[in-house]
């Protein structure tokens, strides 16, 4: 427990910083298409620009983890983070709001890789996922403060507070790491040294490697579901196909970031606990990937309608999706330690590639169809939308099935 109150919870903070700026604009993106007229694909190219940056940041981060070690890059990245949402706060059209969620994508990107990094390097290889989960539990809480609280702050602070409040919580994060977290254990073995060319060249044999082709893409999938949902279209979908208000929409963003953190803790735990008992490490999200595509299929069909069905299905919707950290963390398992920074980046910029690409694409096939009179969208433009989600995510874990064992004496 001291270990993970010294070395894990510092670097959850990122992560919280990570949730909250991905989650924000799902409760004022609907605020910043009116103050900028945008439409629904500009509305999802200035979320996605977010994503594009933390993507771009990935193999970089990831050779700067395993060479420097999660302090270090983290005290930088959570300054950098600051100063991105300092540009958010501060811009006074949509090319400087542009700017700032670039900047804040960068700052952001080692959240859950460097988090990863570090549990790989301080604790046992069963014990990964359950310490890897109740981190992420830790950064779920931020999707739940850009709900609710950040709703009940616009009236008094505007979306330009919010904002100022994540610049100053950045850097009191950046400070606590700086003086909690260590970068290895104590009599741990440090990793031969090499030149930039060769730790950049061992993201090769990570990339070309059967296990890293074959269970990515169904991880990569799972993972891209809250970011692509969580992190804008489900707050149009409240509004446009629901018909929620703001204040109900809220609230339902709300429950859906309280799923994700239950999702986060109880996934995390279960793959650690199965996995000790000669399960694979798959069987979790595996297990996961076959509701949410469930719950994709309701939501095409059969919509619910009122509060407790939209509440149930959401949350129970970010429950699956954040198990994606589990896969993350069973996929590392197949390389050493030395590389665990590397892995984790390689399949986080796999994910976020197919974030960028979903959320501007989810948009021009909203787009299709004419606003309606209060300035939202198609009901029949979100069927389209999330009908491609599902068939994308039905495909990626067709990919990854092919003759897997999902109780196997040891990892397949």
């Amino acid at each position: 427990m001291l270990t993970f109150l010294r070395i894990t919870l510092p670097l959850a903070a990122v992560n919280f910083l990570n949730q909250a700026s991905r989650a924000v604009m799902a409760v004022i993106g609907p605020l910043l298409a009116v103050e900028f007229a945008l439409s629904a694909s500009d509305l999802g190219l200035l979320a996605a620009v977010l994503f594009a940056a933390y993507g771009l940041s990935q193999l970089p981060v990831g050779v700067a983890l395993d060479m420097f070690g999660a302090r270090r890059v983290q005290t930088v990245l959570a300054l950098t983070a600051g100063l991105g949402f300092l540009i958010c706060a501060m811009a006074g059209n949509v090319w400087l709001l542009g700017l700032g969620r670039f900047v804040t994508g960068v700052g952001i990107s080692a959240g859950l890789m460097a988090m990863l990094k570090a549990n790989t390097q301080w604790f046992p290889r069963e014990r990964i996922a359950a310490m890897t989960g109740s981190g992420v539990f830790v950064g779920a809480l931020g999707g739940m403060v850009a709900t609710l609280p950040v709703q009940a702050l616009l009236p008094v602070m505007g979306w330009r507070g919010g904002f100022l409040i994540f610049a100053v919580l950045s850097c009191v994060i950046a400070t606590w790491i700086w003086f909690s977290v260590d970068d290895a254990p104590p009599g741990a073995k440090k990793a031969p040294k090499r030149g930039l060319a060769a730790e950049i060249a061992a993201y090769g044999p990570i990339f070309r490697h059967p296990y890293f082709l074959r269970f990515v893409p169904s991880m990569a999938m799972l993972t891209a579901m809250n970011f692509v949902y969580q992190g804008l279209w489900a707050g149009p979908w409240l509004r446009d196909v629901a018909g929620l208000n703001d204040t109900d929409r809220s609230l339902v963003l709300f429950v859906y970031a309280c799923g994700a953190a239950t999702g986060s803790l109880v996934s995390g735990q279960a793959a650690s606990h199965f996995q000790a008992r000669g399960h694979s490490p798959m069987l979790v999200p595996f297990a996961c990937i076959g509701v949410l595509i469930a719950i994709q299929a309701v939501l095409i069909l059969a919509p619910p309608m009122g509060l407790t069905a939209l509440g149930a299905i959401w949350f129970t919707f970010a429950m699956m999706a954040t198990a994606g950290p589990t896969g993350y963390a069973a996929v590392g398992q197949r390389f050493g330690p030395e590389l665990a920074g590397r892995v984790g980046t390689a399949i986080n910029s796999t994910m976020l590639a197919i974030v960028f690409a979903l959320q501007y694409v989810l948009g021009a096939i909203i787009d299709l169809w004419p606003r309606n009179a209060t300035g939202g969208w198609s009901a029949e433009g979100y069927v389209w939308a999330v009908g491609l989600t599902f068939v994308l995510q039905a495909g990626a874990l067709l990919w990854s099935w092919r003759g897997h064992r999902l109780l196997p004496r040891s990892l397949p």
